[in-house]
């Protein structure tokens, strides 16, 4: 199974991946130094997040996910500094 998830963070803000393999522990490649510069080190010590599979296909083509991935980053805006933590595709404003 091929899936698009939300990871939605403490602070409310939004990272969209994706996961060709449909793993329950993986959350994502989103930059940790970003995410770090968001929180104090006493909230990183009860630190709990929420993953929503937004989408999910057993058919899909890689090229069909990466094109649905990019479709629901820019739906939820999650690319936006003030919004997310994706930085790909740009955010153009």
């Amino acid at each position: 199974m091929k899936i698009i998830y939300k990871i939605t963070y403490p602070n409310g803000k939004i990272y969209i991946g994706k996961d060709l393999t449909d793993s329950i522990n993986y959350f994502g490649s989103a930059d940790s130094k970003i995410i770090a510069k968001d929180f104090s080190r006493e909230e990183r010590r009860d630190f709990t997040i929420r993953k929503q599979i937004l989408w999910e296909s057993e058919t899909a083509s890689v090229k069909e996910v990466n094109s649905k991935e990019i479709e629901l980053i820019r739906k939820f805006d999650s690319n936006n500094p003030d919004v997310g933590y994706n930085r790909w595709p740009k955010y153009m404003g």
